[in-house]
């Protein structure tokens, strides 16, 4: 595994493969690394099985519509349960009878060893939301009964989705995942791992994750694990290995183009040496390696996430633009909120305000009263001044561009109009999944030029030491917004679109996703110096849920800003979704008031900056209020780098003034190091 450009010494690789431990030594041999394979876990058949001989007996008796095979090994490992007890051909020729699914190529194999064709095999990547899709297109399940031969542990998701499309799901479990019965290459890979003595580690299934970090735990090895794998590049094969690392807040590094075990090796032996040197490169800059302590390295800002690079049209005309977008030379990155937007030690805390030129402002409603917000927002003269007006007279460490999240929607072809007392409301929201159709893609933005000429504006008005903060919406709330027509409570058009048209949801949230990213880089070539995704109700979601329906969507966009640019990511309303906030190495996660500073900040992992978290009704309370709980934040933050101090959402239009001057004093004074 060396780089095409000079010779270097090979690659040390960990794969964790069981089953074809030596075609993955070989492959690694093939490109030039050091291969050291061990098994990682042995699928253990249920016996006795007496829920397996059930199944078989519902599908002879015409109880189950339609099976699903999600295994080669599974389908296996259920004829052997079922032998002696159940006449195999009898359950052979009812299989060919009924509509029969696998989740690709092995399941396919295994049933063509007994004469049987499977009626429709899932597309790559084979996932449960593939399958999904593939039931959404060729049949409905509505009132039917789906058995589901599952392996190793349950999927709720694809259980879920299949119930909320109406069918009866009977789950068959045949086999379970053990240890290898020679723990002993696999301990070894594990200590070498923490040494630092591996250099790329190939995963090709979730549950090599799991059995990696359960060896970990029982040898108290879990946090030097972690530590060992931000210095050296984790290779994922698929969506479900890398939502697993995700969920386990380990890094993702690189993922092939095909989820097959030679694009796996072909694509790390291409990529793995640049991501080397980037990752341990940083570690190395920031991190003493002598410490293993996760509270000794926190302005450490390894990356966790460094997924596909987004593509279509969208991203072809960012490439062909000349602008770096990090403006490397502004005078605004040596600032104190830049510096803790890298996880730089500062000589006090930053603070901005989300929401910092509103309402509760004379000066803003001075300007406001002249026209509606939606001629405000469209005049960047007027945007610029209101924003700077606020810098100026509250004493923040950065600005954001004074706009609003839904505009974006106007060019894609909704109807937009702000109503006095009711809010926004888009008169043409799309419910059903024709409707998605008429949504147009941001192809080209120049009808949001009123936007970049704010940032130009903006950051032409300001002094040049403030950075300037873009934004955009994130998919998840502009779905919201354009399938409920408005403001919501219970999300329920939203969710029924989700859980019960996930090929519309996935089509709008493709383009939604899209537009932002493509949105967000023109804001940062017009001069923003950092951009924010706000996802104002993502709270509804659980993370299971955020994981399956958002968090691929969002990869596109974190993946896809321009290099160089610090990106915070916003999603308030439930603490359980901040570790999927994570994104790559330049992310800052942000924090609502719903949980302590300290505790969102171990949740998240302190290599990542992290902005937050005062709740905004505290500055409706006296003086002494304000700081003590002031106070608490930035205790809980503990003094660590790569705090920005801000209100854990908006400020609230009834707050007085002075009370938003004197958290600013308070805070540079309080936090001066």
């Amino acid at each position: 595994m060396n780089s095409p450009e000079k010779p270097a010494e090979p690659l040390r690789v960990a794969a964790l493969e069981s089953r074809r431990a030596d075609d993955m030594a070989r492959l690694i041999e093939r490109h030039g690394g050091i291969p050291y394979v061990s098994p990682s876990m042995r699928e253990v058949p249920i016996r006795p099985n007496r829920q397996a001989i059930d199944f078989a007996y519902h599908v002879i008796t015409g109880q189950i519509g339609v099976v699903i095979f999600l295994t080669g090994v599974g389908f296996r490992f259920l004829l052997s349960a079922i032998d002696g007890e159940v006449d195999r051909r009898r359950f052979l020729d009812a299989l060919s009878d009924i509509v029969t699914i696998v989740r690709g190529p092995k399941p396919a194999a295994a049933m063509k060893e007994v004469g049987l064709v499977p009626t429709y095999r899932v597309e790559e990547p084979n996932t449960w939301r593939e399958l999904l899709q593939l039931v959404d297109r060729e049949f409905p399940v509505t009132n039917q009964v789906v058995g589901l031969q599952e392996y190793g542990i349950s999927n709720a998701s694809l259980i879920a989705g299949l119930e909320a499309r109406g069918a009866q799901v009977e789950a068959v479990r045949v086999y379970g995942w053990d240890f290898p019965e020679d723990l002993g290459p696999l301990e070894e890979n594990l200590r070498a791992l923490v040494a630092g003595e591996r250099d790329v580690l190939l995963l090709t299934s979730a549950h090599q994750v799991v059995n990696l970090l359960r060896l970990a735990e029982s040898r108290g090895l879990l946090e030097p694990l972690r530590q060992g794998l931000a210095r050296t590049v984790v290779a994922s094969i698929g969506p479900t290995t890398s939502q697993m690392l995700i969920e386990s807040e380990l890094p993702v590094d690189l993922e092939p183009t095909h989820p097959k075990m030679g694009h796996l090796v072909v694509e790390a032996a291409r990529r793995s040496e640049e991501l080397l040197r980037q990752k341990r490169g940083q570690w190395d800059d920031r991190v003493s390696l002598r410490s293993t302590d996760p509270q000794a390295i926190p302005q450490a800002n390894i990356p966790s996430v460094t997924a596909k690079r987004g593509d279509g049209e969208a991203m072809s005309r960012i490439d062909s633009m000349t602008g770096s977008g990090a403006e490397s030379g502004h005078p605004s990155q040596a600032s104190l909120f830049m510096r803790a937007c890298r996880g730089e030690p500062t000589e006090r805390t930053p603070i901005w305000l989300m929401r910092q030129a509103g309402r509760y402002m004379a000066e803003y409603r001075t300007v406001r009263a002249r026209q509606s917000f939606l001629e405000l927002c469209k005049s960047p003269t007027l945007c610029s001044e209101v924003m700077c007006t606020a810098v100026d007279r509250l004493g923040v460490d950065a600005a954001i561009i004074f706009s609003d999240l839904l505009p974006i929607l106007e060019p894609m072809g909704f109807e937009l109009e702000y109503v006095h007392g009711d809010g926004p409301v888009i008169h043409n929201p799309v419910r059903e999944g024709v409707q998605v159709e008429r949504v147009r893609e941001l192809a080209e933005p120049s009808r949001l030029d009123f936007v970049f000429e704010t940032v130009r504006q903006t950051r032409a008005d300001l002094p040049e030491t403030i950075p300037l903060i873009g934004f955009a919406g994130s998919p998840f709330t502009l779905a919201s917004y354009a399938i409920e027509g408005g403001g919501s409570r219970q999300y329920a058009a939203t969710k029924a679109m989700m859980y019960g048209d996930p090929a519309a949801w996935n089509s709008l949230m493709g383009k939604l996703s899209r537009a932002v990213l493509l949105y967000l880089n023109h804001q940062i070539l017009a001069g923003a110096q950092v951009v924010q995704l706000f996802d104002s109700w993502a709270g509804c979601l659980s993370p299971i849920d955020y994981a399956a329906y958002v968090l691929p969507h969002m990869r596109t966009i974190l993946s896809g800003i321009l290099p160089g640019v610090p990106v915070i990511n916003f999603a308030t309303g439930n603490p359980e979704l901040l570790p999927l906030l994570c994104g790559d190495a330049r992310t800052i996660v942000g924090v609502d008031w719903r949980i302590p500073l300290d505790v969102a900040w171990r949740r998240i992992d302190y290599r990542h900056p992290v902005q937050g978290n005062l709740d905004p009704g505290v500055l409706l309370g006296s003086t002494e209020l304000i700081e003590a709980k002031a106070r608490e934040v930035l205790a809980a933050a503990g003094g660590r780098p790569g705090h920005l101090f801000n209100v854990g959402h908006g400020v609230l239009q009834q707050t007085p003034v002075e009370n938003v001057i004197r958290l600013v004093e308070f805070v540079k004074g309080e936090s001066q190091r």
